[in-house]
């Protein structure tokens, strides 16, 4: 069944409806009549089954035939993620998605090829959440991630966010496996974990000092040397497995 994504702000049950790109998505990429059924979500947890009961122009009238609720992850996870040159960040902000990250936050490294000005920084930015809402829809994820602006490591960690664990991924000889760092906390599991993943090449010495001087546990995923997009995905595979529960 199709899914649709309906912000918070216009979550609205007595006058439903969709417009915009996903009355264009519904009516002319998909062609749905009156009388189909479509499942909607708002991105924080609130899905619906709803019926269309009547096309009007470009607006898609809606007729709420049932409500449910998924439950938000024990674990909020949060990438930031050193963005890579051409796609790949699309593809790791799309499978960050489905393995259940709460929010992406693009890093502008020393070795980060791509640079941006604030205007492409937010146009980026918005091309990235659209991505990650079709990924929700593609995946039935309900809880939407949230695409930060990108920024530096510095100007990231000026935010001032707390974390109960606070890792960064690194090829130095003081890293410690991954597995152990997790290990200590069978008992109890962090609520809010952040993982950093650096560029081609690494974070620079520089980078890693800052990390580790606000609390990052530099950490190592083995002795193979991996892809930029290969490290996201297994980092948040091992947590998602491990943190992630309902």
């Amino acid at each position: 069944m199709s899914r649709f994504y309906i912000p918070v702000a216009e979550w609205n049950l007595e006058h439903w409806g969709l417009e915009g790109a996903e009355a264009h998505h519904a009516l002319d990429v998909l062609r749905l009549k009156v009388g189909a059924k479509v499942t909607l979500f708002n991105g924080e947890g609130e899905e619906a089954l709803a019926e269309i009961s009547g096309i009007n122009k470009q607006r898609v009238e809606l007729r709420l035939l049932e409500r449910a609720r998924s439950e938000p992850f024990l674990c909020r996870i949060t990438l930031a993620q050193a963005i890579p040159k051409g796609k790949t960040m699309e593809w790791i902000l799309e499978k960050a998605t489905e393995l259940g990250v709460a929010e992406i936050a693009p890093l502008l490294t020393e070795r980060t090829v791509i640079q941006l000005d604030a205007r492409d920084a937010a146009k980026k930015r918005e091309k990235w959440q659209g991505v990650v809402i079709e990924a929700c829809k593609q995946c039935g994820q309900n809880w939407l991630p949230r695409v930060d602006l990108p920024q530096t490591p510095k100007g990231f960690f000026k935010a001032n966010q707390e974390f109960d664990l606070m890792l960064i991924a690194s090829l130095q000889p003081d890293a410690i496996p991954f597995k152990k760092v997790l290990a200590e906390f069978h008992s109890k599991s962090p609520a809010r974990v952040l993982i950093l993943i650096g560029p081609e090449g690494d974070f620079t010495p520089a980078e890693i000092a800052l990390a580790q001087g606000q609390g990052c546990r530099p950490v190592t995923f083995g002795s193979i040397i991996l892809r930029v997009e290969t490290a996201a995905i297994y980092g948040l595979s091992v947590l998602s497995h491990e943190l992630l529960k309902r």
